[in-house]
């Protein structure tokens, strides 16, 4: 199966994944993930959030320095302080992120749509003066108004931006929901669409499936699936299946995916469950 636009991973394990309770991996655990994940052939790598901390921006400047094939993004919220710690560690690709649902707009933020406008425009003008490459999170937009997620990705298609995420944020789609709305979406989007897709009800692979036969051009998938409360989509379950069923191949080998199964499974101190999709020991 040929997909008419391409389809990239983008790996979130150091970003999302770390927010799994508990888990805190070490700069060298992190060098040691970086260097396999881009011999893999994984393309984009979210590498952290330089806002946590003094800590956290040396472990990225460190990440930086790495000979690397894969690109390299901060996450950010729409805050010029934390935009200003990216550059200032030397990112030149730069993720922004704000929430577009009425749920998080009103009660989190406490303002309004038009706000949320403002406010990406502003974070984002100040960016293009730097020449930075620009992709925008639009958090929670499986309950968001579609229409307002597609005014979002205008005034990030206008402002510079490359790439626009659509975050199922609390993991509320399953796989018909996901198709529908991002086959609505992908042909009226301004900018290429790329999937988040949390595993709340296990649906995450199957969504992440569901959003590349709807015609996304990018997915974000951690290691194992490791991220806050029930993780993420499992980078491992999404490239072999991609290959096994519909015979497309991301860019990632997947013969590194046990051994990169295990290095976060050893960082995290989260052993492996053995029944595990793809990457078990009962299923090997």
């Amino acid at each position: 199966m040929a997909h008419k636009t391409g389809f990239q991973i983008v790996d979130t394990t150091f970003r999302d994944g770390e927010q799994s309770a508990g888990v805190v991996f070490s700069t060298d655990e992190k060098i040691n993930m970086a260097i396999a994940l881009d011999r893999a052939g994984v393309s984009w790598i979210e590498a952290g959030t330089p806002a946590m901390g003094t800590e956290e921006q040396e472990t990225l400047r460190t990440l930086l320095a790495l000979p690397l094939g894969a690109t390299l993004i901060a996450w950010n919220r729409a805050d010029l302080q934390d935009i200003r710690a990216s550059l200032a560690c030397g990112f030149s690709c730069i993720h922004i992120s704000l929430p577009i649902s009425d749920l998080h707009i009103t009660h989190k933020l406490k303002k309004d749509r038009e706000w949320v406008l403002r406010r990406l425009k502003g974070a984002l003008q100040f960016l293009k003066s730097y020449g930075c490459t620009i992709t925008v999170g639009a958090e929670d937009t499986s309950r968001a108004d579609p229409e307002f997620f597609l005014k979002f990705a205008d005034v990030a298609a206008e402002n510079g931006a490359m790439r626009i995420r659509f975050a199922d944020t609390v993991g509320c789609l399953d796989p018909f929901m996901t198709f529908s709305r991002l086959e609505n979406l992908v042909g009226r989007s301004s900018l290429p669409i790329e999937f988040h897709g949390h595993n709340d009800f296990g649906l995450a692979t199957a969504n992440t499936l569901a959003a590349f036969h709807a015609g996304v051009s990018f997915a974000s998938v951690t290691l194992s699936g490791i991220g806050e409360r029930a993780g993420n989509a499992s980078l491992e379950e999404v490239v072999a299946s991609l290959e096994k069923f519909y015979g497309y191949h991301c860019g990632v080998d997947s013969a590194h995916l046990s051994s990169l199964a295990d290095l976060v499974t050893k960082a995290s101190g989260r052993p492996l469950f053995p029944y595990r999709p793809v990457v078990g020991s009962y299923h090997l």
